[in-house]
C-alpha cells in the first residue's frame, strides 16, 4: 500500500481549510443534494464529499454507508488532492497503490474509486467528490465529464460557505467573520490606544442536551444563548459563534476588568432565563476573559489565553460538583 504524499503547500492548505468554515459541524443540505445526485447518476452504492484535514479524512456528506472519518494515511481521497486531474481506479486490486489497503483487502472491500479534487477559490485542494463501488467497473470519458460537472458544483458551494461570515443558526458572526474583522478591530484599537478584551464562552453539558432531548432542543439552546448575548452586550461588541457550543465576544474599548463585569452580567441574565423554565434543559456556561497586549500578543496567543481561563473555570466547577 502506498500512503498519500503530503503536499508541498500543506501548511497553507490546512490554514485555508480551517479558515473556510467547511469544518464547522452541522447539516450540509447542499452537499447532501450533490451526493444523492451523484449516487443516482452513476448507480454506485456510495457517493461522498470529503475533506482532508491534517491526519483525517472527514466525511462532509455521504449517500450510502460511510464512516464519519477515515485515517488520512489509508484514504483514497488523500491521493486525489495531490493532482488537478480526477483519480479513477477501475479495479483497486489491480493497482499497487491500493491492492493491500485495508479498505480494499478487508472490509468494506472497495474495488472501484473515482474522485474529483475539490479546491477553494484560492486554489487550495482541500477535499474530493468521490464515488465508491464494491465491484470493478469501467468509467468512460462521458462519466468523467459528468463527475467534473458535479465537482464544479461542489466547488461553488465551497466558495459560498467560505464567503459567509455569519452563522446560519444563531445569526452571530462565524469563525471566518471573526478572522476577517479581528485584525481591523485590533488595528483600530491600537490607533486609538484603547483596550480590547476577548471573552471566551463554552456551554456546559451541551452534549447532554443533545443526547437527552435531541438536536432540535440543542439548536434551541444555542439560539437562546445567542439571544442572551445580544441582550447583555453592547452593539459595539463583536459576537461570535466559533462552532459547536463555543462562543466569543470582542469587548470594544474595554479592559479585562470590564470584560469580567460584563460576563458576570451575562451569567445573571442566563440565571433569569433558566428561572422561567421555558425548556426541559437549563443553560450553563464557563468563560474566560483576556485583554489584548498590544506590545506582545498575537491573535492566536490571545485566543489561547482566553480559552485556558475558560477551561480552568470548567475544571473548577467539575471539582466542586
Amino acid at each position: 500500500m502506498k500512503s498519500p504524499e503530503i503536499p508541498a503547500n500543506e501548511k497553507e492548505r490546512l490554514d485555508a481549510l480551517r479558515e473556510s468554515g467547511l469544518l464547522e459541524p452541522g447539516a450540509s443540505p447542499a452537499f447532501d443534494r450533490l451526493t444523492r445526485l451523484a449516487k443516482r447518476v452513476f448507480q454506485v452504492p456510495l457517493a461522498m464529499v470529503n475533506l482532508i484535514d491534517e491526519h483525517t479524512l472527514i466525511v462532509k456528506s455521504a449517500d450510502g454507508n460511510a464512516p464519519e472519518t477515515v485515517p488520512r494515511n489509508i484514504s483514497f481521497c488523500g491521493h486525489t488532492i495531490l493532482s488537478e486531474a480526477p483519480l479513477v481506479v477501475g479495479d483497486m486490486l489491480r493497482d499497487d497503490r491500493f491492492a493491500d489497503n485495508p479498505l480494499v483487502a478487508g472490509e468494506p472491500g472497495v474495488r472501484f474509486y473515482a474522485g474529483f479534487p475539490l479546491r477553494l477559490r484560492d486554489g487550495a485542494s482541500v477535499g474530493s467528490l468521490c464515488l465508491i463501488d464494491y465491484q470493478p467497473r469501467e468509467f468512460s470519458a462521458a462519466d468523467l465529464a459528468v463527475l467534473s460537472d458535479l465537482g464544479a458544483l461542489a466547488e461553488d458551494e465551497f466558495a459560498a460557505v467560505s464567503a459567509a461570515t455569519t452563522d446560519d443558526l444563531t445569526g452571530l458572526f462565524n469563525r471566518r467573520g471573526f478572522n476577517q474583522f479581528v485584525q481591523f478591530t485590533l488595528s483600530s484599537a491600537r490607533r486609538r490606544a484603547e483596550p480590547l478584551t476577548l471573552g471566551w464562552i463554552d456551554l456546559d453539558h451541551f452534549k447532554s442536551i443533545n443526547d437527552l432531548y435531541g438536536h432540535e432542543e440543542g439548536d434551541k439552546a444555542l439560539k437562546a444563548m445567542a439571544s442572551l448575548m445580544r441582550a447583555s452586550f453592547r452593539e459595539a461588541d463583536l459576537l461570535v459563534r466559533f462552532g459547536g457550543d463555543e462562543f466569543a465576544v470582542l469587548f470594544a474599548d474595554t479592559d479585562e476588568q470590564g470584560g469580567w463585569i460584563a460576563m458576570h452580567y451575562l451569567s445573571g441574565q442566563v440565571e433569569s432565563y433558566n428561572a422561567r423554565r421555558l425548556h426541559p434543559w437549563a443553560l450553563a456556561f464557563s468563560w474566560g476573559v483576556s485583554e489584548f497586549d498590544h506590545q506582545g500578543n498575537d491573535v492566536q496567543q490571545w485566543l489561547k489565553c482566553a480559552d485556558e481561563k475558560m477551561y480552568a473555570m470548567k475544571q473548577q466547577r467539575r471539582l466542586e460538583r
